[in-house]
């Protein structure tokens, strides 16, 4: 049964909750990305002991990328093409991508403050302005998972290629991943630094592109 045409919140509020129903009942599947953030904090406690600022900023971002990489591919890809065909029949494409584009960004939200926590018990917090870079933070983690939610629609809808996104995914996300940085930077260092504004007008002038794109070109995915 399709929702009416002047409903626009309840069927991604459905969308939603189905999601959620899928992680609970595939709980495996959020453990394993909790363990890899774990792993790989606790491999560079291993290797690097507490590094110091910039290597740590450097190292919190690049693990940044690679949990998004492994939490939001599946996204998409974990849906059959069959599962496709009945969301095509009930909801329209816009309001699909949006409902994914939410679940994402609340997904990547709660591992960012996961993998800050497991960084400052670690590796340390040496920053001198921490509330600065929790926001910073977040804003990657909302940036990287619209990019990657993207990218996962048009793997899942390329024949399930994942090699697709990954190819895709470097060049898009080497940009966002060195403003972020830079953006960081202004956290770490306890000298005043300008024009990080500027940077973030940057940043979130992305985002809007990149949430504009998935609106108006999944539609075109959705059909094939």
């Amino acid at each position: 049964m399709s929702y009416p045409k002047n409903s626009f919140f309840k069927p991604i509020f459905a969308l939603l909750k189905k999601d959620l129903l899928l992680e609970w009942r595939q709980k495996h599947t959020l453990y394993g990305v909790l363990l890899y953030v774990g792993g790989t904090v606790f491999l560079i406690n291993m290797m690097a002991g507490q590094p110091g600022p910039e290597v740590w900023n450097v190292l919190f971002w690049l693990t940044q990328l690679f949990v998004t990489v492994n939490a939001i591919a599946k996204s998409f890809l974990q849906e059959s093409p069959a599962r496709f065909r009945y969301y095509y029949t009930i909801v329209k494409p816009s309001t699909f991508i949006i409902a994914k584009l939410i679940y994402s960004t609340l997904l990547m939200l709660g591992i960012t403050l996961l993998t800050l926590l497991l960084f400052q018990v670690l590796l340390g917090f040496p920053l001198a302005q921490p509330g600065l870079f929790v926001g910073i933070s977040l804003v990657g983690g909302f940036s990287l998972s619209i990019l990657y939610t993207f990218l996962s629609a048009i793997s899942a809808r390329a024949h399930q290629n994942a090699a697709l996104m990954a190819i895709l995914g470097f060049p898009l996300a080497a940009p966002l991943l060195s403003i972020l940085s830079k953006l960081a930077i202004v956290a770490i260092s306890p000298v005043y630094t300008t024009g990080w504004q500027s940077l973030l007008g940057i940043l979130l002038a992305l985002d809007v592109l990149i949430m504009l794109l998935s609106i108006l070109l999944f539609p075109f995915l959705w059909e094939e």
